[in-house]
């Protein structure tokens, strides 16, 4: 897609306003992702590798690592993109204080309901998918029946519909909890065939992981189960229900799970301990092959792996499987590793990126770019040229700021460009100097000098 422009690919209406909105707030958006896709083609690479590893029959897992804004949670959306057009099913969840890996008042229950409720497939991109694959699976079995010969109205039908349902489950049955989990399958599809809508729902229902105690789910369901999902065995099942969307015809499951950061935010040593040594099993269990068609993606900070007192490498079972290598640390860079690291964007694809950005609003409004290619690179320069942005400008703060800028030359004509980037400035080195005169440090010497001809566009 990094040589998408308006002549060779309109994007939908609808797609379009709900981008631009979402880049103008600092959203990541859930759709439309790879219209704005600049570089990062070697990080792609890596993770669709990794989409590979997994419709073979393997298991990976991988940790975004950048800053706030870097793009991570964007790559993130970008790859869930890629994953449905491959036939993956896909699952996203923001970890937040009230959704962990584990923890009291259900907060890794919390997680895997987050998990079910964006559950996507090609059919159904947006999530929601849970009951939309299981219908589809059923009325696949019954084409095949009825191509075979087997007509619906045939008292053979049902026997033999029962049969391949349960040859499927069958399966599942040596999982932990996978005795459980084939049995309500099975009757969520016994009440296909009787058209039982409220057995229906009582059995997806189980399957979310919506019932509070094994009481609640009897009384729901009509029958007996030996457990519910809880906050200790979630992840057992996302294990089961890779395994299922293989023996659906998916490629796999793939998980993704971003701001990582709120497990190095938790305050109590024992219970961050205690998320860490979750995500130690689902490390382990991946990459020692006790998880089959099943991939996980973390996203987090710097901080979050890092730092020696509350993050990652304070686990020192995680540090001594993700720290960086003698090699690395020589200056070679490998992608194959369980940890990428999110690289600034070079020069020239913020350059790219603010191009794509003009095309897209100007779709947006109707007409032509407002702004030419020499103004986008002015634009550029000057917010390469502020203090430190070298190394800590982000890609959200040059969308967020530009599309502004797009705004306002939009929906005020007599304003141009010019006066509007120059205004910018002087408000900036005017606070700048207020700040360096409070100190009593000259500017001067505190400037950073900038050459535009530095630039390597």
């Amino acid at each position: 897609m990094d040589s998408l422009n308006r002549e060779t690919a309109k994007i939908p209406k609808r797609i379009l306003n709900t981008l631009l909105s979402s880049l103008g707030a600092g959203v990541v958006p859930r759709s439309g992702a790879p219209y704005i896709a600049i570089g990062r083609r070697e990080e792609i690479a890596s993770l669709l590798a990794g989409l590979e590893t997994v419709s073979a029959g393997g298991a990976t897992v991988r940790f975004l690592i950048g800053r706030y804004g870097s793009g991570k949670s964007f790559l993130l959306q970008l790859m869930r993109g890629y994953a449905l057009e491959r036939g993956f099913l896909t699952a996203d969840a923001d970890l937040s204080p009230e959704r962990r890996l584990c923890g009291g008042a259900d907060y890794g229950l919390a997680t895997y309901r987050e998990l079910m409720r964006n559950l996507a497939s090609r059919a159904a991109p947006d999530g929601g998918a849970l009951s939309v694959i299981l219908s589809r699976h059923y009325s696949a079995l019954r084409t095949e029946l009825a191509a075979a010969g087997i007509l619906p109205e045939s008292p053979e039908f049902e026997k033999q519909l029962r049969v391949k349902i349960y040859t499927t489950l069958s399966e599942l049955e040596g999982g932990v909890g996978g005795f459980d989990f084939a049995r309500v399958l099975g009757e969520y599809y016994s009440a296909c065939i009787a058209d039982d809508r409220e057995k229906m729902s009582a059995c997806l229902r189980w399957l979310r992981g919506e019932f509070s105690g094994k009481t609640e789910a009897r009384r729901e369901l009509g029958f007996s189960v030996s457990l519910v999902i809880d906050d200790d065995n979630w992840y057992d099942f996302i294990k089961l229900w890779a395994l299922l969307a293989t023996r659906l015809g998916y490629q796999g499951l793939i998980l993704y799970i971003d701001e990582c950061v709120n497990l190095y935010k938790i305050p109590n040593r024992i219970s961050r301990d205690a998320n860490y040594e979750k995500l130690l099993a689902i490390f382990n269990d991946t990459l020692q092959g006790r998880a089959a068609g099943l991939g996980v993606i973390f996203g987090g900070t710097p901080q979050f792996l890092e730092d020696t007192r509350r993050g990652l490498f304070s686990y020192e079972a995680l540090r001594s499987r993700l720290a960086d290598s003698r090699f690395t640390e020589q200056g070679y860079v490998t992608l194959s590793s369980p940890v990428i690291r999110l690289r600034r964007l070079s020069d020239d694809e913020l350059l790219a990126l603010i191009a794509r950005l003009t095309h897209l609003h100007a779709e947006q409004v109707g007409g032509g770019d407002a702004v030419t290619p020499e103004e986008m690179v002015s634009f550029l320069q000057a917010a390469l040229a502020r203090a430190g942005a070298e190394e800590l400008v982000t890609p959200r703060e040059i969308i967020r700021d530009y599309l502004t800028l797009l705004n306002i030359l939009h929906e005020n004509p007599q304003v141009r460009f010019a006066e509007l980037l120059g205004a910018e400035k002087s408000d900036k080195a005017a606070s700048l100097d207020g700040e360096m005169a409070a100190d009593n440090v000259s500017a001067e010497k505190q400037r950073p000098k900038f050459e535009p001809a530095d630039l390597d566009f």
